[in-house]
């Protein structure tokens, strides 16, 4: 039987967990997750555990943080002055914004705290520095 390999477009069934064991997704009621393999569509870990498995197969594998979406940098989180947002805009905790860098490039962040002068934000992925736990079904090799 065909074995998924690099370029191959494959479709999954997957449920991915932290260490404490809460899910944080799964495609379980859904369509699995189609992907190629080998182009940087899912993270490496997720990715490499796809890689040599045969239709049916399943495997359970713990990847750490940093073939996951890697580690904390604590260099991605700020303030910004009230003041300097759109007049129309009302940040709440956990709203995503879109702030433009001093070097032209667009940055996605979470709001995570507020005050009467201040927001801060942080622009690391929610699952950042958390090492992940993923129950992977290999449903087919296209």
């Amino acid at each position: 039987m065909a074995k998924a390999k690099k370029g191959d477009t494959v479709k999954v069934h997957y449920t991915g967990t932290l260490g404490d064991g809460s899910q944080f997704d799964s495609s379980q009621g859904r369509d699995p997750l189609e992907f190629v393999v080998g182009q940087g569509m899912v993270i490496p870990g997720f990715e490499n555990a796809v890689d040599g498995l045969e239709v049916g197969e399943s495997v359970s594998v713990a990847i750490p943080c940093a073939d996951a979406y890697g580690e904390y940098n604590d260099e991605l989180t700020g303030t910004i002055e009230r003041d300097r947002l759109p007049d129309d805009l009302n940040p709440e905790v956990g709203m995503m914004l879109q702030l433009s860098a001093e070097d032209g490039q667009t940055l996605q962040v979470m709001v995570t705290e507020m005050d009467e002068e201040t927001i801060s934000v942080d622009g690391n992925h929610p699952l950042a520095g958390k090492d992940l736990n993923f129950d992977i079904e290999l449903v087919e090799i296209a």
